[in-house]
Parts: C-alpha cells; structure tokens; sequence
C-alpha cells in the first residue's frame, strides 16, 4: 500500500509502505479522509517542533476516517463494512496517569504520527491502517468521512472547553483562528457561551470563525486597538481560549479579562514571558490543555447529531497522491483552513 511519509523537512514523499499485521482484537481500516493539522505541517516544514525531530521515514497524519476493511478474531466492538472515525490516542490503560483517569497524560502514550517515541509512531495517511477495535469509532450514516476525520480536532477543543468549566451564559474571547481557534469557538458555542469575541491577524479565518458562531470578530492588523472597549472596569471575558501561540496575544488579552478570568491555553509557540503582577492582581487562573479523552466519543456523537457544524472549516480536499501541494495549500491562512487528503 501506499503512504504519505515524512523524511525530514521538505522531504515528504507518497510511497510504498508495508501494511502492519492484523491481531486478534485489531481492526483494519481503508482510510477515506485525513485532515492535515498544525503538527503535521511541523514535521513538513521543520522536521519536528521544539527537541521533537523525525530520525526515520514516517507516515504523517491523525486526523482520520475511512471503513473497517478486516477484525481480528476477537473483535466484537465493530464489524467489517462500518464506517468508523480513527481514534489517534492509544493510551497503555495501565500507568499511574491511566488508572487516575487522565489517559491523555499516560506515560506510555501511543499517538499516530507522532515522533517523540523512537521507534515513532506510524500516522494515519495510508491507505489502510490497522488498530485496536476500540479506536475504530462508527459514525451516523449522515455523517460525510470528512466530518468524521474532525473528530480529533473537535475533541481537542471541546476538552479545552471542559478545562475552562461551565461556559454556560459565559463571555469568551478566542485569539487565533485557526483551525483550533475556529473550532474552540464551535466548543464554546455548543456550551452555551452567550457571546463569542474571536481575534485573529486574517481576514479569512475571521470569516470562518463568524459561521461557525463568533459573535464578534476583531482583525487586530488592521484595528490594534480593537479589544479597549472590553478592558472597562477592570474587564469584560470569563473566559480566554488563547490558540495562537503568540505571546503578544495573551499579553494583549489580559487587560481584557475580568477578574477571576480564567485562561485555557491551547496554542504551543514555545516560551512566553508573563506580566505576573496582572496575573496576581486580577486572580487570573491559567489552565493548560492537552489532547483529549473520552472527547472524543463526544465529538462523534455531537456531529452525529447534528449539534455542532464543522462543515466551514473543511475547505479544501486533494487526493493523497498530491500531498506535497495539500501541504503548501494548508501552509496558506490566507485562504485555506482544513485542508484535507483523500484516499
């Protein structure tokens, strides 16, 4: 078969790979749609992020749908024909990080895709990939293989959403809309945030941001002055989602905040520095977020549903054949958001 396969930056190259073996409680899956994310274009651009470098040829990808193509033996949680979304997580249930319920911080994590483990972790872009049956996740028969590919994204977003607590009536302000940042809107939303502010240096994912629920959005290139209307009496926002990244996003979001704000970070820019006194005086509360857990089954359900839309963010699809121009096109904010590949 064949995949999409890192071998350092700017070398990514669709290839022949070996298909894995089929276990006992595996399932193999014909992968359909495979969303490209922030980390994928690390791998492609960079060769990695922070200490994180690719040192063998690996299949990049996490972000995956497609139908159980095989079932080992023992498989009895899906059957072959199934539509499925591709759980990427595959935790060891066994650490102490496990047995406590957080199997998003487990010590022996499994993540496709991912090169902080060596050997690394293989991704989901190929054609087919074989996994534990309960990462196989059947989707409605209304769902398309390219919304169920946004599982992982979605489930990121709504575990920062958790993170943050009850957004219920709550105030939110999102700087960076990206694809994280447009879907932690689409999280904040479906909790119930009675206003949305959402900021971003583009016009374009400023649009997507406003269909999918912003209630305001600010270019802050054109209009740096444009959340001074919310620093009034201390603050305006319960709730930060910062997902840029960016230092001079949080800083300038601060003033922002009332007191006893809370600030989920999601964006990964490396190192900040920090007005501490602001952070003090205000009893801001600073809350990090990582991956997801049981969020996931909860994005498959809620779009199942049809209780969120994630339809706006998917921009554009190109066949995997062509993932050198899907990974240019995906690099571009200035017209893409989700750019996806399919097999």
């Amino acid at each position: 078969m064949r995949g999409v396969i890192i071998h350092g930056p700017k070398d990514l190259r669709v290839e022949e790979i070996t298909a894995t073996p089929l276990g006992p409680r595996d399932v193999r899956v014909r992968i359909e749609a495979g969303g490209i994310c922030g980390s994928d274009l690390h791998y492609y651009h960079h060769g990695g992020f922070g200490t994180v470098r690719v040192q063998e040829p690996m299949a990049l990808g996490h972000e995956i749908a497609g139908t159980v193509h095989d079932v080992g033996s023992d498989v009895s949680l899906v059957s072959r024909g199934m539509r499925v979304a591709v759980n990427p997580s595959q935790p060891c249930n066994e650490c102490r990080y496990c047995r406590a319920g957080q199997h998003n911080q487990c010590l022996n994590m499994r993540f496709m895709g991912s090169a902080m483990r060596f050997p690394h972790v293989q991704g989901g872009f190929r054609e087919r990939i074989t996994v534990d049956e309960g990462q196989a996740i059947p989707i409605a028969p209304t769902m398309t293989m390219a919304e169920a590919a946004m599982a992982e994204p979605l489930a990121v977003c709504l575990h920062a959403a958790r993170q943050a607590g009850s957004l219920l009536g709550a105030k939110v302000l999102v700087t960076g809309c990206g694809p994280i940042g447009t879907l932690a809107v689409v999280a904040a939303r479906y909790a119930g945030a009675s206003e949305i502010v959402a900021t971003d240096l583009s016009p374009y994912p400023l649009s997507i941001a406003r269909q999918v629920g912003a209630t305001k959005t600010i270019n802050v290139a054109d209009d740096p002055q444009g959340l001074e209307s919310y620093t009034h009496e201390k603050g305006t926002f319960d709730v930060l989602f910062e997902a840029s990244g960016n230092e001079a996003a949080l800083r300038g979001a601060l003033d922002a905040l009332r007191p006893g704000g809370v600030i989920v970070q999601l964006g990964l820019g490396g190192d900040m520095k920090l007005p501490i006194n602001i952070i003090v005086a205000k009893e801001l509360q600073i809350r990090g977020t990582f991956r997801f857990d049981e969020e996931f089954r909860l994005a498959v359900d809620i779009m199942g549903k049809g209780l969120v839309d994630v339809k706006p963010l998917l921009t554009q699809t190109i066949p995997f054949e062509r993932a050198v121009d899907a990974f240019t096109l995906a690099s571009d904010r200035s017209q893409a958001m989700k750019v996806q590949l399919t097999f």
